[in-house]
């Protein structure tokens, strides 16, 4: 949690995030991913300076839970002096045990960006799906979250300001417009509404630029004059010198006979193999997504 320091900014995890989105479609599958097309609204985990403390909490923690699909799961919420925005005890369960930093006792707000976060840790958990090593598993449940309707709590919990500055979780401000960019171009829901900070929005329309050039390169049919020029020498190189290497683009050519392009999907970054015979459309295995390209 930054409390008051400086904020990461920009995409230093993108790869991570990405291979967090790959790994999500491998193991809850296209059909349960779309079970969560609905995020969790604003006034499910409102939270006004009146509500009782521990009561709220609990609240809040049952509607993260509900949202999560967790039925047989409890979160006991309790606050104590920590350097961290909260910490949960992963045990077999059905009771979980979350302790939130001392700070959300006046920033009752963003006790839903913390219990998003924590709970997700549960989900994960029970589906036995992690990343080796602390960074990259944090990564991943950031990920998760904001993939599955939670998350866009966590980049609301962004302020920054002169004097002051907050946020939660690990991903930057703008990975976090990333991954809810994302996951808008597949639902169609726009979460930039539900912002109570100017700052959450402007790193969501960042991320959002971000996430529309995943489905702007080549050999995508939406890809861009520039692009398409790059590809087009590549793809010349490669035919006639049988090498498939093409530096700083993401995708590769191969073949010692028929020449195949391989690039991510842009919905999931799961790899797509197709022929080099112009026109064609494909359709990623993982996520059901039809690309059109031109090969």
């Amino acid at each position: 949690m930054a409390n008051g320091g400086p904020v990461e900014h920009g995409f230093p995890h993108l790869e991570t995030v990405r291979a967090a989105i790959t790994a999500l479609y491998r193991r809850l599958s296209y059909d349960t991913i779309r079970t969560f097309s609905a995020s969790v609204v604003p006034a499910d985990v409102a939270f006004a300076d009146a509500d009782d403390l521990y009561l709220g909490a609990q609240r809040v923690a049952r509607e993260i839970v509900r949202h999560y699909r967790l039925p047989d799961a409890r979160l006991i919420v309790a606050f104590r002096a920590m350097q961290h925005a909260a910490n949960i005890e992963l045990t077999a369960g059905p009771e979980y045990f979350v302790e939130l930093n001392d700070r959300f006792r006046t920033h009752r707000r963003d006790i839903g960006a913390a219990l998003a976060h924590e709970a997700m840790h549960v989900y994960l958990h029970r589906l036995e799906l992690a990343f080796p090593g602390t960074r990259d598993n944090e990564i991943l449940t950031d990920t998760a979250a904001a993939y599955l309707g939670a998350g866009w709590l966590l980049l609301d919990a962004y302020r920054e300001d002169a004097a002051s500055s907050q946020k939660l979780g690990y991903l930057t401000p703008e990975e976090f417009g990333y991954v809810l960019a994302k996951r808008a171009l597949v639902f169609g829901e726009d979460p930039s509404p539900w912002f109570t900070s100017a700052q959450a929005y402007t790193a969501y329309v960042t991320g959002m630029a971000r996430a529309r050039r995943d489905g702007q390169q080549p050999p995508l049919t939406a890809a861009g004059w520039a692009g398409r020029r790059r590809y087009a020498r590549d793809r010349r190189h490669a035919q006639d010198h049988a090498m498939a290497e093409a530096h700083g683009v993401s995708y590769a050519f191969s073949g010692a006979g028929p020449l195949r392009v391989s690039f991510p999907c842009p919905t999931c970054h799961q790899r797509i193999r197709v022929p080099v015979r112009g026109r064609v459309r494909a359709r990623c295995a993982l996520c059901g997504t039809v690309l059109e390209c031109d090969t």
